[in-house]
């Protein structure tokens, strides 16, 4: 069964390439004020190889653009945070409501990014939508009586997403399952990493610990070349503190990528009422793609096992070095935003 993990685990890492950049969804919220006027706050995320370029658009003009029946009220101030920018502006339109108009995100579609849109409108009320890269597009309705469902949904699926596309927290759970040989002390080692991001993530987002993304994101790949060494140390006749208590292990760098998750939420500004709701579902989902990879992989080593597939003695030690060499890589790419 090992030499069949060790073989997937190379695999796995043959198909994940080199270059992890997590999903962060774009976030537009449009507030209705009186008069026509509308306050606008954008947030296009700037992660990906090439980066990733949003446009939105209302009832088919472009907002960033100031067009046709809009004119300026005040000028679009523009931040640049980490692995975002943010714009701010307020503009007037000759339509009398946002109800009826259509909201869209150009250049969503063919990405892997999602995008909320939040609407407030002017009797207090608000509705939020998640737009999808195969559904870029809403007509705001008021009232909206699947706003919450529709939402909750598009939370969990955010972090169904953000775990599956980030391939540097996969592999951490992957040399977890190459380390620990024992059903029950597996279990024990996923639950305490999971414990400690979920404490971590919450407290980021709800705003008591704040930590910049560049630093997380370098250790995170360093916590990934620390199992790997311990793999590989292992091999060679040495066992180091994750093999004596992995779950110890586990659940302090559990709390390091609790921070990098806390990333996707904390980069959208959502208003503080949205926070709890979006939290635990997101959290929710991150929990499900985990454990849905966990199994699959699980899965695949049963099949593996039943084909009889035979693996050289050699090849249990390729994992180690291949992880840890991506690790390695991802460590220095990501220290270069630090200088």
């Amino acid at each position: 069964m090992r030499s069949a993990l060790f073989s997937l685990a190379f695999l796995f890492v043959a198909v994940a390439g080199v270059a992890a950049h997590e999903t962060r969804p774009a976030y537009i919220e449009i507030t209705e004020k009186t008069g026509g006027q509308l306050s606008v706050l954008w947030k296009s995320p700037t992660l990906g190889d090439p980066p990733v370029v949003l446009h939105p658009v209302l009832d088919e003009m472009a907002l960033e653009d100031f067009p046709g029946n809009c004119e300026e009220i005040s000028g679009a101030s523009s931040e640049s945070l980490s692995g975002a920018v943010i714009c701010q502006w307020e503009i007037k339109s000759t339509h009398a409501f946002l109800v009826g108009q259509r909201v869209a995100i150009d250049g969503l579609a063919g990405t892997s990014t999602d995008a909320l849109v939040r609407v407030n409108f002017a009797d207090g009320t608000s509705v939020t939508r998640v737009l999808k890269p195969a559904d870029p597009s809403w007509t705001i309705a008021h009232g909206d009586s699947g706003a919450s469902s529709i939402s909750a949904v598009g939370f969990f699926r955010m972090g169904v997403e953000h775990i599956l596309f980030g391939i540097d927290h996969l592999l951490f759970v992957l040399l977890l399952l190459l380390i620990v040989e024992k059903r029950w002390l597996l279990v024990k080692t996923v639950t305490a990493f999971t414990v400690a991001h979920t404490i971590t993530l919450g407290m980021a987002v709800l705003g008591y610990v704040r930590i910049p993304a560049a630093p997380v994101e370098a250790t995170i790949a360093l916590s990934i070349l620390f199992l790997a060494s311990e793999l590989a140390h292992h091999q060679m006749g040495t066992d180091g503190l994750t093999y004596r208590a992995p779950w110890i292990v586990a659940g302090s760098f559990g709390l390091l990528h609790g921070f990098g998750f806390a990333g996707t939420l904390a980069s959208i500004g959502l208003p503080h009422s949205d926070i709890p709701r979006a939290l635990f579902f997101f959290n929710v989902g991150v929990e499900a793609g985990q454990l849905g990879f966990i199994l699959v992989m699980l899965g695949v080593i049963q099949v593996i096992r039943h084909l009889r597939i035979a693996c050289p003695a050699w090849s249990v030690r390729i994992p180690a070095y291949a992880i840890g060499s991506v690790a390695s890589l991802w460590f220095l790419q990501r220290c270069v935003p630090l200088f």
